[in-house]
Formats: structure tokens, C-alpha cells, sequence
């Protein structure tokens, strides 16, 4: 149920965020906090598509919301942004939206350096427990990927993509030249459903788009931008011809116990190499 996917853009976490919001980060490339004025995309976003087709969604945020970064959006839509327990209630009762995005808690569980991954790890395994063991598993389709790399390096180059639009990358004189034309460096996806193939790693090419592609494929939504237009969606994941596979939920094995790690990032190390 794996595949090695390619971050939306060669930037940062905003941006492919944006990607993620409206299949472009209409100029971002790097990491300021918008400001309650700056202009939303000029095709609105996938939740904008959402709402004009009566199709529900929520944002469920730990302590930042991913839609912030569309303050108009944030400011429309507040009821649709609500706080990490709503999920788990949700999940539960299996009164979970037709769309949602689910974000972990940033400061010390986003499993960014020089973050201790197991706590991520634990995020992870509890909002997929969650969607398994409520009601509504045997409808549900859940995409595990991260914002981007993380890192610096990939052995695999980022290959070309089509540009979303004609609005450039808001690069300084001193920047190194550039458009919105290349994918980023691979990051992690891994898709949970009953119907997702057995044992199956995708060799498709899919971006953050392709999940915005996958939302158009399922409620026959128009693209907003050339990326997500030409995006895959992601349905070479599962196989929805035949009784799904996982009826019934795989066990998972259990997320590590951090109790170890916790107290090495509160004591340090100790002496390299231990006595």
C-alpha cells in the first residue's frame, strides 16, 4: 500500500501546502505566515469546489490549521476548522465529512529535525486506528503523506511537471533562478481502504495534486490549475472491481513505546560512545 510520491514543488512546507489547498502556491516558495490580506488563489481551492457542490469537509487541526494559509478561506469557513478530538469523535460515530484534512500537532510531532519521529509515529498509528475501527471503514480511503522532504538530499532527480499557471515564483534578485516546473524530492504516501491492492508499491508519478485529483475524479469537480489537471489520482492504489481486501481491518503493529526516546531529548545522550 506504498508508493515513493514526489513533493508538489522544490520549496518549502508552505508551499507544497498550498499545492495541497489548490493545486498551486500562487508565487510562495518559501515560509512566512500569510497576512490577513494577501490574496487567495485565483481558482479558489479544492474546499471552495466542495462547498459550490454541497459536498462537506472539515480541517481537524492539532495546533495549526493547514487552511490558515487561505486567510479569506479560514475567516469563511470557521466552522469547518475544528480541533483534533472532533476527528477521533467522528471517526467514532462514523459521521466523518465527505473531505477532510487531518493535521498533527507541529512542535514536536511533524517528525521534522531535530523532532523525535516516534511521537509522529504515534499521531499517525491513532488516526488510523481511529478510521479503521469506526463504522464507516468500509467507505473510507485515507492518503498517510507528508508535506515535504524534510531533508536535503534524494538519489532519484525531482522530475519535470507541468506548470500550474502563469504566476511566477516570488524569488529575490539573489535567489537562484527557477519556475514552478519541477517536482520536489520524494516524500512518503501510503493509502488505507478496504479496496486498497494487497502488497501493492504504485510506480506512478503522483504529487500532493494527486490528491486534489483524486477528489475531482470522485465527485466530477474541474481542475483549478494545469498541475492538478495532468495529476494521477491515485486509483491504481486500489481495486474497486472486486470484494475489497481488507473487510476487516488489518492489526497493525503497535506504534513504539517513546517512553526512552522522551527521556533522552529531556537528559541528552549521554557519552558517545556509552561506557
Amino acid at each position: 500500500m506504498e508508493i515513493a510520491t514526489f513533493a508538489s514543488t522544490l520549496a518549502q512546507t508552505y508551499p507544497n501546502r498550498r499545492y495541497l489547498l489548490a493545486a498551486t502556491s500562487w508565487g510562495q516558495v518559501a515560509d512566512p505566515l500569510p497576512a490577513p490580506s494577501d490574496p487567495p488563489p485565483p481558482n479558489g481551492t479544492i474546499f471552495d469546489r466542495l462547498d459550490a457542490h454541497h459536498i462537506t469537509w472539515r480541517n481537524y487541526y492539532t495546533n495549526l490549521p493547514t487552511t490558515y494559509l487561505v486567510p479569506s478561506l479560514a475567516l469563511r469557513a470557521k466552522q469547518n476548522i475544528v480541533p483534533i478530538d472532533r476527528f477521533y469523535a467522528d471517526a467514532a460515530a462514523g459521521t466523518l465529512p465527505g473531505y477532510s484534512i487531518v493535521d498533527t500537532e507541529f512542535v514536536h510531532a511533524s517528525e521534522e529535525d531535530p523532532q523525535d519521529i516516534v511521537v509522529g509515529e504515534a499521531f499517525s498509528a491513532k488516526v488510523i486506528n481511529a478510521v479503521m475501527s469506526g463504522p464507516a471503514w468500509g467507505r473510507t480511503l485515507l492518503v498517510w503523506t507528508y508535506d515535504e522532504h524534510g531533508g536535503y538530499y534524494d538519489h532519484v532527480p525531482p522530475p519535470p511537471a507541468p506548470m500550474p499557471d502563469s504566476i511566477p515564483p516570488a524569488i529575490s534578485p539573489t535567489d537562484q533562478p527557477g519556475r514552478f516546473d519541477r517536482y520536489g524530492f520524494r516524500v512518503p504516501c501510503v493509502v488505507v481502504s478496504p479496496y486498497a491492492r494487497r502488497n501493492h508499491v504504485s510506480h506512478v508519478v503522483a504529487d500532493h495534486t494527486s490528491i486534489l485529483k483524486l477528489v475531482e475524479t470522485k465527485w466530477n469537480l474541474p481542475a483549478m490549475t494545469s498541475r492538478d489537471a495532468n495529476a494521477s489520482n491515485l486509483l491504481d492504489f486500489v481495486d474497486l472491481r472486486s470484494p475489497p481486501a481488507f473487510r476487516e481491518p488489518p492489526a497493525l503493529p503497535a506504534p513504539n513505546d517513546n517512553a526512552a526516546t522522551e527521556a533522552c531529548l529531556a537528559t541528552g545522550p549521554g557519552p558517545i560512545p556509552p561506557p
